[in-house]
């Protein structure tokens, strides 16, 4: 079962910060506009009532259409997972945080070296995500180099869904692939009815900064409303290259084009579920290259999951990640600060935590196992401290008294497990017991472990009908290698 705690406690916005975040968006969606590449997008904002030039393809979105798509989106959405346990309930400041990145590289598990990721690499990222209990959720992280491009979507989701029950989002690549991934969807569920009431899946599509919705996504987007999937519309700009440089204007520009998206959504099929989103960053002003690991970022989405809070509904936000190109303390540091910033603000669906290095660009096994234990320790500080009369506890501190220990109470044993964060990757042995195992570094400990799980642990994978179905019906899927059976 996951836990679900609540964040919240880091503000980073005050009330009137939020107000005139939200009066600004106003202002530039109803006076500058969004310049919209689809075409479909340009008709189906004019039919609503958007002052639409199809020339300049430019629209303008006007306040009362902001609001009602606003107030016909839901305020709770759930992502469900293919077991019960998995379900994400996203609403108010519940946090989760999961895995993302769409990657091409990633650090060989046995070697260490650097390669193009595959259709394997897809299967154990997911299968180490099904065994890692910190991580809630599966972004599919990779990109599949060894299949052509018309099977790329069928390939990450089909390898993703057979080797996690927990819920599954990605991006898409080709219009075919997204229905084809659906139809899988209707496959593995029992029909579109069944899919629809449990989605075990959902979508990625991308706003383009500053102010753009290009073609390709936006089709993306339309599709998935149409058929009533949950979708998440993030924004990516650049503080100081596709956004100001200053935060606060980088938040702005993030929620103008994430509402964007949002409100097509609600435009096209009112009541989708729908993410507001922030994958947001900064330029290093230096070289400008795009950081990940920076805490300006995690500010960046910090503030963004205020403004989805301040208007009621959940947010796909980012943190977690490192500029860092090995395992090492750089990672270590720049992927705790930046997710335990996002997570305090509660922001409800957090990817790209786990896994991820070098600008987001690489995976890495080992560093996934570190994340989970380090997202173990941001959610046990999301927790904060909890207050009641068994935890104050006032009557055993008169009984233990003046002098005495609570080693042997019963209170001691029937909270400890879940007041303290136990790790399962971090030593703390004492120098001589450690020296005796061979003094292990954390980065050879993650290795063991990712080694034994991708060996040992078997996820829930399709009933032996469900799966021949898929690989007739789907010829484009890879068929599974040894390392996923």
């Amino acid at each position: 079962m996951l836990e679900t705690v609540t964040g919240g406690s880091l503000k980073v916005l005050k009330d009137g910060d939020m107000q005139e975040i939200h009066q600004a968006t106003l202002d530039i969606m109803e006076d500058t506009g969004i310049k919209v590449h689809n075409k479909r997008a340009l008709e189906i904002f004019a039919s609503h009532g958007a002052q639409v030039d199809k020339g300049k393809k430019l629209v303008k979105i006007p306040p009362s259409m902001v609001e009602d798509a606003l107030a016909s989106t839901p305020s709770s959405v759930v992502l469900c997972g293919r077991e019960e346990k998995y379900d994400l309930h996203l609403s108010k400041t519940n946090t989760y945080l999961g895995t993302g990145g769409t990657v091409l590289s990633t650090l060989d598990l046995e070697t260490g070296k650097k390669r193009p990721t595959e259709t394997s690499d897809i299967a154990g990222y997911a299968r180490l995500t099904d065994s890692l209990e910190n991580i809630a959720f599966f972004v599919i992280n990779c990109y599949p180099d060894d299949v052509e491009i018309e099977d790329v979507d069928v390939n990450r989701f089909y390898h993703s869904l057979a080797n996690t029950s927990k819920h599954v989002m990605g991006g898409i690549y080709t219009m075919k692939g997204l229905k084809d991934v659906i139809s899988m969807g209707e496959d593995i569920a029992g029909g579109k009815e069944k899919l629809l009431a449990r989605p075990f899946l959902s979508f990625i599509t991308l706003m383009m900064s500053p102010l753009v919705m290009e073609t390709d996504y936006t089709d993306f987007l339309i599709e998935v409303a149409q058929y009533g999937l949950p979708i998440a519309t993030p924004s990516e700009p650049l503080a100081g290259a596709t956004s100001p440089v200053t935060l606060a204007g980088t938040i702005t520009i993030n929620n103008i084009e994430s509402l964007a998206g949002l409100i097509l959504v609600q435009l096209i099929n009112k009541g989708n579920p729908t993410l507001y989103g922030s994958t947001s960053s900064i330029m290093d002003p230096r070289s400008g290259i795009y950081l990940s690991g920076c805490i300006e970022s995690a500010l960046i989405n910090a503030g963004c999951a205020q403004m989805a809070q301040y208007y009621d509904i959940p947010i796909y936000a980012t943190g977690g990640m490192s500029d860092s190109k090995v395992v090492d303390c750089q990672a270590g540091y720049e992927k705790a600060a930046t997710a335990l910033t996002v997570a305090l603000s509660g922001a409800n669906f957090i990817h790209d935590a786990a896994g991820l290095l070098e600008f987001c660009t690489t995976l890495s096994y080992e560093q996934m196992v570190i994340d989970n234990e380090i997202l173990g320790i941001v959610l046990r500080a999301t927790r904060g401290v909890e207050v009641d009369s068994e935890a104050i506890a006032a009557d055993v501190i008169r009984s233990v008294g003046p002098g005495g220990n609570f080693l042997a109470e019963e209170h001691t044993a029937r909270n400890v497990r879940k007041e303290f964060f136990m790790p399962k990757v971090a030593d703390r042995n004492t120098r001589d017991k450690w020296e005796n195992m061979g003094s292990p570094d954390t980065h050879t400990r993650a290795r063991e472990k990712a080694q034994k799980l991708l060996r040992e642990h078997k996820p829930l994978g399709f009933p032996e009908e469900v799966e021949k179905l898929l690989v007739d019906r789907y010829q484009g899927i890879k068929k599974r290698s040894v390392q996923e059976k």
